[in-house]
C-alpha cells in the first residue's frame, strides 16, 4: 500500500526562507534557548535544567537534513554536555567567555563562514555571533536588543520548541523539511505507519 503524501502546515514567510537558504550550519546558546533560561541549583552545587524534546528532535532532523548543528555556551555544566551528548551533537563549545572566538575554529573545521551560518541567542553575549550570521533567530523570551537583530523571533519561548521552531525554518529553507515528515510515516519494520 503506498503512502499518501503527507502535506506540511507550517509555513513561513519566503523572505525568511530565502534568508536562511544557504545555512548549512546551526549555532544554538543553550540558557534561554535550549532551557527557558532559569538554572535550579541543589545543596551540592549541582545544576538541574530543563530541556524540550521538541527541541531536541529538531535539532537531531537538523543534522539529518545536512545541516550541522553546534552548541556554544557561556555556561559549562554536566546537564548541559550530557544533553548535547545524548543528542548527538559532535561540536560543542562549553564555557565560552567570547563566543565569536569560540565559534572560529569549529566553523574552520566545519570548512563553513557566515553567510553559510545560523545562531540562535538570547542574551547580549549572543550578539556577536547573530550579527554575523546570515540568519539571527531568538526565542520569544529574548532580551529587547536580540529581538530587534533577528530575523525571526519564534512563537514558542526558550526551553519550549524555540530551537525546534528555528530548526523547522532552517528545514524548510533547505527544503528538506517535507522529506523528513514523509519518512516519519514509514515504521521501523518499514510498513507504513495506521
Amino acid at each position: 500500500m503506498a503512502l499518501a503524501p503527507l502535506h506540511p502546515v507550517l509555513q513561513f514567510p519566503p523572505e525568511l526562507l530565502l534568508a536562511a537558504q544557504a545555512v548549512r550550519v546551526a549555532i544554538f546558546d543553550v540558557d534561554g534557548v535550549l532551557t527557558d533560561g532559569r538554572i535550579y541549583i541543589g545543596e551540592q552545587g549541582e545544576a538541574f535544567k530543563a530541556f524540550s524534546t521538541l527541541d531536541g528532535h529538531g535539532l537531531k532532523l537538523l543534522a539529518r537534513g545536512g545541516i550541522t548543528p553546534v552548541v556554544i555556551t557561556g555556561r559549562d555544566s554536566a546537564a548541559v554536555r550530557r544533553r548535547v551528548a545524548d543528542l548527538g551533537i559532535r561540536h560543542a563549545v562549553y564555557g565560552a567567555g567570547d563566543k565569536l572566538a569560540a565559534a572560529a575554529p569549529v566553523l574552520a573545521a566545519l570548512g563553513a563562514d557566515w553567510p553559510e551560518v545560523a545562531a540562535m541567542g538570547d542574551d547580549w553575549p549572543d550578539l556577536p555571533l547573530m550579527t554575523r550570521a546570515a540568519f539571527a533567530c531568538a526565542p520569544a523570551g529574548a532580551h529587547a536588543e536580540v529581538r530587534a537583530i533577528a530575523h525571526h523571533v519564534t512563537r514558542a519561548e526558550g526551553g519550549r520548541g524555540a530551537a525546534r521552531e528555528c530548526c523547522d525554518l532552517l528545514l524548510t529553507a533547505a527544503g528538506r523539511y517535507a522529506d523528513l515528515l514523509q519518512g516519519h510515516l514509514v515504521t521501523l519494520d518499514g510498513g507504513a505507519a495506521p
